[in-house]
């Protein structure tokens, strides 16, 4: 591979040893939350004896800090414990959207889907399908990390093309792009639910659908795979210059008949699914509507959304693995959905704790209290939606660069920008989209992305000696382009106010009610 010159790559090792010993030097996720949820309760003790109180803009009401470190605060804790982790909306979402998705991950579906689209796509096109797949595999939980990496670096080959250039552009729009898609995924109700708890911190009523940002996000998909394709091809595949490495071109596996025929069945089963859901919107008097609040975006389709993203997972993906031959069995399938549950078990405890964390942030005004106060300062400062939003881009951008996990962060950081930006006037979808950018476009370039050391082995297949330093290098201008281009959408969208999703405008009627007692 070509190499950068001496004195900037021995600058660019060091910087990248700084951050990657910096992230180390964090703690586990659940140790966090764990130290976060303790000063939480020695905070509150703090600031209630100084006697901290704002007034809500809103409603003129006073808000004082609660003091947890009492002998009523410790009740409420010992026995909030369990109500907080059963009541915590993201654990329950998730769960639900994985099981059913599991199956079609399990039976081999997802995985077969992106073959057939890769496999027969025009030589011309095959960055852009590429890297489109890779927005579209974020429904597939880590589907593209583990398949379609590996499998667009190896079409590359096949074709005479880079492997490395296939990698990068399947890597970025896997990570890079992880926002962006067309079809919903378990982080659009993850964060969605986590937007929507911060929310209630001041209007106990508000409600973030996983289509918060669906607009916003689905047109994203048309920005990265654009740039995506044009960074692969004239900035990334160009230094790379011609493979001479060992590995051997290796003929593509087409789709075998048995799984042409699942996925024929699959979309059938797909179709069908459809069809019942459409006759159930479509009419006024459907069986999907909800006769006391007419209309789609009041409809029980939306409402449980969360329930059809599990069923067309666990139908399509059902009818594709019996007719392919892939599920034998209702072993097979309780296999696929076990084995989907044993990999989200750190999620599980990690969202006990972050449960308590937010509770214990709400129960002590905190939230309320950072946001008055934060809110003031912003409002002084007078920097208007379109500095504010790119300062917060930038904000989450540096923070994924030591955290990583898009979920843990936004835990930390909605309880109290969420609020903040809703006494500003700014509604909590926007905020969650403009997190969202900043989130994602860090992914492909910090070394503490939970999926990095398994890219990091795939480059070195073709590239032995290639280590943090080759990959980043290599993904950086993806980086770089996706968060400039993706900040400068989000101001075009401002500017246009356009709404980010379903009933999800940019901006939020004042005053903002008072939060509950």
């Amino acid at each position: 591979m070509p190499s950068t010159s001496g004195e900037s790559h021995s600058f660019s090792q060091r910087l990248l040893n700084v951050v990657e010993r910096a992230g180390n030097a964090l703690p586990n996720p659940v140790t966090l939350f764990i130290l976060l949820a303790g000063l939480i309760v020695l905070l509150s003790a703090w600031l209630s004896a100084a006697g901290v109180q704002v007034v809500h803009p809103g409603t003129g009401k006073v808000v004082q800090v609660v003091n947890l470190l009492t002998v009523e605060g410790l009740h409420r804790m010992i026995t909030g414990a369990l109500p907080n982790f059963i009541n915590f909306a993201p654990l329950g979402l998730v769960l639900v959207c994985l099981i059913g998705l599991a199956v079609a991950e399990h039976s081999g579906l997802i995985g077969a889907v992106l073959r057939v689209i890769v496999l027969t796509t025009p030589a011309r096109f095959l960055t852009a399908v590429v890297v489109f797949c890779g927005t579209l595999s974020h429904t597939g939980s880590d589907v593209g990390y583990v398949l379609l990496i590996p499998l667009s670096a190896a079409l590359f080959h096949t074709v005479g093309r880079h492997p490395l250039a296939g990698l990068a552009a399947a890597f970025a729009g896997v990570s890079g792009g992880f926002a962006a898609n067309v079809l919903l995924s378990t982080s659009d109700v993850l964060l969605s639910a986590m937007t929507q708890e911060a929310a209630r911190l001041l209007q106990p009523t508000y409600t973030v659908t996983p289509m918060s940002n669906y607009y916003f996000l689905a047109v994203s998909v048309i920005l990265i795979v654009a740039v995506g394709t044009w960074i692969t091809e004239r900035v990334v595949e160009p230094r790379l210059g011609a493979y001479d490495g060992s590995v051997k071109k290796e003929p593509m596996v087409p789709l075998t008949p048995r799984e042409k025929r699942g996925l024929w069945s699959a979309a059938a089963a797909a179709l069908v699914l459809t069809g019942i859901v459409v006759a159930g919107l479509v009419p006024e008097n459907g069986f999907l509507r909800d006769p006391a609040h007419p209309g789609v975006l009041q409809s029980y389709f939306i409402k449980a959304f969360v329930f059809f993203i599990f069923l067309y997972g666990l139908v399509v993906g059902l009818t594709y693995g019996v007719v392919a031959g892939t599920i034998r069995s209702d072993h097979d399938v309780i296999n696929g959905m076990t084995k989907a549950m044993q990999s989200i078990g750190g999620y599980v405890v990690l969202a006990f704790f972050v449960a308590q964390f937010v509770s214990y942030f709400g129960w002590t005004n905190l939230s309320v209290v950072l946001a008055v106060e934060g809110a003031e300062v912003l409002r002084h400062l007078d920097l208007g939606a379109i500095p504010l939003m790119g300062a917060f881009v930038v904000l989450a951008a540096v923070i994924d660069l030591a955290l990583g996990s898009a979920s843990a962060k936004w835990a930390v950081m909605a309880p109290i920008f969420v609020p903040m930006f809703m006494l500003l006037g700014y509604s909590p979808e926007m905020a969650q989209a403009a997190y969202r950018i900043g989130d994602s476009t860090m992914n492909v370039v910090t070394p503490l992305m939970s999926y990095f050391p398994l890219i990091l082995t795939f480059v070195q297949r073709y590239e032995p000696r290639a280590g943090i330093g080759t990959l980043v290098a290599m993904m950086l201008p993806y980086s770089i382009v996706f968060l400039v281009g993706w900040t400068l959408m989000l101001i075009v969208w401002i500017l246009g106010d356009i709404p980010l999703g379903p009933n999800a405008p940019l901006y939020l009627p004042t005053p903002v009610p008072a939060p509950g007692p």
